[in-house]
């Protein structure tokens, strides 16, 4: 009597080629991973920086004068 064999998946390649694609894989995933929080913080950076110029726009377009952002040092109890 033979020994009951385990049902095939239809993976066709050796063991060791089936773990170097899983490697790859995790390191793809950390690649595209990696660009998508770059992306991400590259966006609330250029949203931040056109709320800022809009804004110091909206300011001059009123008319007035100082409109640069002023910068008050804390204050030490």
């Amino acid at each position: 009597m033979s020994e009951p064999q385990p049902p095939e998946t239809g993976n066709t390649k050796p063991a060791a080629d089936r773990d170097d694609d899983e490697g790859n894989r995790t390191v793809e995933n950390i690649v595209l991973a990696s660009f998508f929080v770059v992306i991400v913080a590259a966006g609330i950076w250029l949203l931040g920086t056109m709320a800022d110029v809009r804004k110091t726009t909206d300011c001059v377009a009123q008319g007035r004068r100082n409109c640069g952002t002023i910068e008050v040092p804390e204050r030490s109890r």
